[in-house]
């Protein structure tokens, strides 16, 4: 049955009898003989041949993206089990947002390398969305609630905000003592698309929407903003995993105590809707396998708590407000 199947879709691909032959090492009667094996056990005309050319039948138009959706997951059984009983190598395609791939993606890539040295991987540092039905792309990084899609989805960690901003910054203008005296405060915020979900907003505040601050700079890239709260442009709102470093060093100074550090996977810990760090792929794509060690790569890297929590918790980040 699958020699007939591949026979049949060879000789649709190729339009001729004859070409699908040498394509596949074959007679042109064996080739024929197996779509007249197919076409029996269909009991279906699927292919009207000519001298001159093949035609799908009605009924060869069904059958045909069935025919190769059944040739493409026996193809990726038979990688899958290779992969299995071999080290894993080839190309794997990434895409991240810009920030998150310097900081964090990048030497989790590096550890990757080291550890299967026959891997190579392809990273696309950028803050689009790519949408994974139209562009070759094995792996995604994707930031906050994810929409319902057909991508097959694994949580990496979770994402918290972290209101901060510099010690120039808190020397001339002083510290906000409520989250609504931000009001009050230069902000630094975002334009030229969506805000972030939980942008500025905070449990118990304002009825729970965004407050509505403001400043005198915004941007659409969120490591531009964070470069302009170290340089005293005014208050950041910005991811736990992005600003972690800062905070850690002394160049940004936490404004209000931060959330409890992730210490557990149980889902019945998270809130409906909580934003996230993902990691999707495509089913059914030839690169299924290396994507899914990539990405438990991934998750074993980042750790939970994350690393960059484990970090700011060393440092008594958030716990005390310093003297400025």
């Amino acid at each position: 049955m699958i020699d007939s199947l591949r026979c049949f879709v060879a000789a649709v691909d190729f339009g001729s009898l004859s070409k699908a032959a040498v394509q596949l090492d074959m007679t042109v009667s064996s080739v024929s003989r197996k779509i007249n094996a197919l076409e029996n056990d269909l009991k279906a005309r699927l292919l009207l041949r000519s001298s001159r050319q093949l035609v799908l039948t009605d009924a060869g138009e069904r059958f045909l993206p069935r025919a190769r959706n059944i040739l493409a997951e026996l193809d990726d059984g038979r990688n899958a089990v290779q992969e299995l009983e071999s080290e894993p190598h080839g190309l794997l395609t990434v895409t991240a947002p810009s920030a998150f791939s310097r900081m964090h993606v990048t030497p989790a890539i590096a550890a990757f390398l080291r550890r299967y040295p026959l891997m190579e991987i392809d990273l696309h540092a950028s803050d689009d969305v790519v949408d994974l039905t139209v562009h070759r792309v094995d792996v995604a990084l994707r930031m906050g609630t994810l929409p319902d899609s057909d991508l097959v989805a694994t949580r990496l960690v979770g994402m918290n905000r972290i209101v901060c901003a510099s010690p120039c910054y808190l020397e001339q203008h002083g510290y906000p003592k409520a989250y609504e005296d931000l009001l009050s405060h230069r902000c630094l915020t975002v334009t030229g698309r969506t805000a972030p979900q939980g942008w500025w907003r905070f449990e118990g505040v304002n009825n729970n929407h965004p407050l509505a601050v403001k400043g005198n700079f915004r941007c659409d890239n969120s490591d531009s903003l964070l470069h302009a709260a170290i340089d005293g442009v005014g208050v950041a709102h910005l991811a736990n995993w992005l600003v972690s470093d800062a905070v850690v060093s002394g160049q940004l100074v936490p404004l209000f105590p931060m959330d409890p550090i992730e210490r557990s996977e149980a889902p019945t810990l998270r809130p409906l809707g909580e934003p996230a760090i993902h990691a999707v792929h495509m089913p059914g794509r030839s690169n299924q396998v290396k994507a899914k060690i990539f990405i438990q790569h991934l998750k074993d890297y980042i750790g939970c708590p994350p690393y960059w929590d484990l970090a700011l918790e060393k440092a008594g980040a958030g716990t005390l407000r310093p003297t400025v």
